[in-house]
């Protein structure tokens, strides 16, 4: 057991070992120790973040004006790995549909240029 974890009782220990089927050495339970925290960190950002998203979609559904915000983000609040696959896909094709306007804007201006010269 390593000096910055939380000191377990020993038959804890000896079940956890069971299930792994051999002891950790320090070092093995200190980087295990570290992903746990890790981990936990991970979740504690994740709640704190769609907190924050409830309450912005609360006040979004309180302005009329701002329904289709609240409906993005309920979205998102409910379907979080769709939202993002959705948003990754509408981000390429107006990349790529940006892209198809410049070239045509630019193949419109060097026809209309050599029609005037």
């Amino acid at each position: 057991m390593t000096k910055g974890s939380i000191p377990n009782n020993p038959a804890q220990d000896l079940e956890a070992a069971r299930q792994r089927g051999r002891w950790l050495s320090d070092e093995e339970q200190a980087e295990l120790d570290r992903q746990n925290q890790r981990i936990q960190l991970s979740q504690e950002q994740d709640r704190s973040r769609r907190h924050r998203l409830t309450l912005l979609t609360a006040v979004c559904v309180l302005l009329p004006p701002l329904w289709p915000v609240a409906f993005g983000l309920s979205f998102y609040l409910l379907f979080p790995q769709t939202a993002a696959r959705i948003g990754f896909v509408a981000g390429v094709v107006l990349l790529l549909g940006g892209l198809a306007v410049a070239v045509a804007l630019a193949l419109v201006t060097i026809g209309l240029l050599q029609l005037l010269f």
